[in-house]
């Protein structure tokens, strides 16, 4: 059975619980996997990479490449 086939039967199968103790179960097992997987493919960048941001930011900055978060803050509201 392919990947896509186990997760329709998977999704199928989710969709029949009538147990809320087995679903809540099963929403903190996906959670605990997912940062768990994320954790284990996390690489922290190198000195250079590191180096390059706060050059790119500096310069976004001399050349006022920025928004002030109070301003973003008002554009997320507009989105509504």
């Amino acid at each position: 059975m392919d990947l896509e086939t186990r997760k329709i039967s998977f999704v199928q199968e989710f969709l029949r619980l009538q147990n809320e103790e087995i679903v809540s179960g099963l929403e903190n097992f996906l959670r605990k996997r997912k940062t768990e997987l994320a954790e284990k493919n996390f690489k922290p960048m190198t000195m250079e990479q590191f180096n390059s941001e706060i050059d790119q930011a500096l310069e976004d900055s001399s050349n006022e490449r920025m928004i002030k978060a109070t301003e973003l803050k008002a554009k997320i509201k507009k989105w509504n």
